[in-house]
């Protein structure tokens, strides 16, 4: 059984239901403000679907899917996670359970700028993997932070149903495009709406609050060569090896568009030496 829940609708682009400023920091690593909107969330959530939860033994949390480099909506995840937890705890009931999609494909495209078809020819070639065993015959949470065409849910879905996992699968976002004239590129217009210039990176990457995500990897591995050089030496010290060993997790060290900036980071760094 599928169901979905949003805590925001959008159906008008010029009246956004939330901080749209806001929206675009936590993209880019904020983590005040994943915290925020995580526990934003997760209360109503419990407001609304408390009832449900409390009538299941086990409950499944399950981020948005990666490999070794988490995306923005894990953070905002991991705190809807713990807002619900404390409701749990309350009522004396076991807390959420946690597993993962693991998602062994990347790409180096902008997917915020892409349209549905797209999209979906995208990540239909992802590799994803399920715990079926783990899953099967729960309540299970999927968290991302905003559905724009559905193209994730809908390849999650169908995964769902390629391995024959039965369960309550529920889809929660922070916000979801109602309004379906609008087109998916509205996406990015949300991503970038703060984040305009490598100052406005800087300021949020050296903040003590930021967490580490897939975007801003990224954005800083496919930039050009002359502004990577001013990233490198406009950023906190500890960040370059964090953001080299993410890189490398995720296998980006392979890929072709992001070879050399990379390499100019590890040499920079002296890693490995």
């Amino acid at each position: 059984m599928y169901s979905d829940f949003s805590r925001h609708h959008i159906d008008d682009p010029g009246q956004i239901p939330f901080d749209a400023a806001a929206y675009s920091k936590f993209k880019f690593g904020d983590g005040d403000i994943a915290r925020a909107f995580g526990q934003e969330l997760g209360r109503h959530f419990v407001e609304l679907h408390g009832d449900a939860l409390l009538a299941e033994e086990n409950i499944v949390f399950v981020p948005s899917p990666y490999h070794a480099i988490p995306t923005a909506s894990n953070a905002l995840s991991l705190f809807f996670r713990d807002e619900v937890n404390r409701f749990l705890f309350r009522h004396q009931r076991k807390s959420l359970l946690q597993s993962k999609i693991h998602r062994y494909k990347t790409y180096t495209v902008d997917y915020g700028n892409l349209d549905f078809e797209e999209r979906m020819r995208l990540i239909s070639s992802d590799t994803y993997h399920l715990d079926k065993h783990f899953l099967e015959g729960r309540m299970v949470l999927f968290i991302d932070d905003i559905k724009i065409t559905g193209s994730h849910e809908q390849i999650i879905r169908q995964q769902l149903e390629r391995e024959e996992i039965k369960g309550r699968f529920v889809f929660v976002y922070y916000a979801q495009l109602m309004n379906k004239a609008i087109p998916p590129n509205f996406e990015n217009y949300l991503n970038y709406f703060a984040v305009k210039d490598r100052s406005d990176l800087v300021t949020i990457i050296n903040e003590d609050n930021f967490i580490m995500n897939t975007r801003i990897i990224k954005y800083i591995l496919k930039s050009d060569p002359v502004d990577l050089m001013a990233f490198i030496h406009a950023l906190r010290e500890e960040r370059l090896p964090e953001m080299v060993n993410y890189a490398i997790g995720n296998n980006y060290h392979l890929m072709e568009d992001y070879q050399h900036n990379l390499m100019l980071i590890t040499n920079h760094i002296n890693y490995g030496n």
